[in-house]
């Protein structure tokens, strides 16, 4: 009996020829197993996929072992998770070191980081966690940086503004390419079938630096329409609320509020809601329970007033204050 394959599978095929890493081709393999019809015509194929399955999900989990015995493994933790790239000795771990209470190896030599380093950044009432990784260009351990790199809500380029800046930026860039990594950018760029988009910004450091001015106008000229850029000095301690900003900005998020009626709103522990949230969104975020019994709510902030009753697809805002009624 013929399988009579749609051609939805065989796209899914030209995926699994692409892909590279084991966890894509699990993917795709799935996605074939899942539109192949079901029919004795189509028995052997299956078990045929099944089987390779198997084998790439052994390849994966293999591949994860040796990353987390390598320290390449990082734990998301906090409101998002920050990759900062660069080349060597652009301050990436100076930068961890002045905005957590990470104590990573700083030194002039290049390398000094041979794995990634997290450290939760406090932006306000909430918590961020940075991870510094080894420089763009560290090819001894390419292969599970990028793993890591692609677990990255938002991706900070680090570069010496004391030193040409654009071939700095260029080659994180292309550093990033070779990890299928490319810029989602406020332009909507197309990107490459089967890469992974992610939010970046540019770190301009050492700002404090003779030459740095001159080179952050070049960088701005250049990069300015495409990527948030923010000019900092980590040794110096310049600019880093600034930087805190950009990055919770770039991670698209917000924080909301909630009150029990007749009590004050809780401001020490706001909900994160990714940006356009609506109040049915934050209820089902909140609890099970809250989604599925929500009468209505009130909202403090966003609404035409203060207290203002709102239907479920009111969209909230940063600060907003909620009041859940169930």
């Amino acid at each position: 009996m013929p399988a009579n394959l749609p051609p939805q599978y065989f796209e899914a095929e030209k995926r699994l020829r692409a892909a590279r890493e084991p966890e894509e081709k699990v993917a795709a393999l799935e996605e074939m197993l899942a539109i192949m019809p079901h029919h004795k015509g189509t028995d052997r194929l299956r078990a045929v996929l099944t089987q390779k399955i198997a084998k790439f999900s052994q390849e994966a989990e293999r591949k994860y072992a040796t990353a987390r015995r390598a320290g390449f493994y990082i734990t998301r933790e906090g409101a998002g998770q920050v990759m900062l790239v660069g080349p060597a000795n652009t301050g990436k771990s100076q930068l961890l070191a002045a905005v957590t209470d990470a104590i990573p190896e700083i030194a002039e030599y290049p390398f000094t980081t041979k794995t990634p380093i997290p450290g939760m950044m406090k932006f306000e009432d909430i918590q961020i966690q940075l991870v510094d990784t080894p420089p763009i260009g560290f090819k001894e351990v390419r292969v599970l940086l990028s793993n890591v790199l692609r677990s990255a809500d938002v991706i900070g380029i680090v570069i010496d503004l004391s030193l040409e800046p654009t071939g700095q930026v260029e080659a994180a860039l292309q550093g990033l390419r070779e990890a299928r990594i490319e810029p989602l950018t406020d332009g909507g760029t197309q990107v490459t079938p089967g890469s992974y988009p992610r939010k970046m910004l540019i770190l301009g450091n050492k700002n404090d630096l003779a030459g740095s001015n001159e080179n952050w106008e070049r960088l701005r000229s250049q990069y300015a329409r495409l990527f948030p850029m923010v000019s900092i000095s980590a040794r110096e301690g310049r600019s880093l609320e600034d930087f805190k900003r950009a990055i919770y900005q770039a991670l698209n998020i917000i924080r909301v509020y909630t009150k029990t009626p007749g009590s004050k709103a809780d401001l020490t522990d706001p909900m994160v809601l990714e940006k356009g949230s609506t109040l049915e969104e934050a209820a089902e975020a909140l609890h099970k329970d809250f989604y599925q019994n929500l009468k209505y709510a009130v909202v403090w902030g966003s609404g035409k007033y203060d207290g203002q009753r709102v239907s479920k697809g009111h969209v909230l805002q940063d600060g907003d204050i909620v009041e859940f009624h169930i």
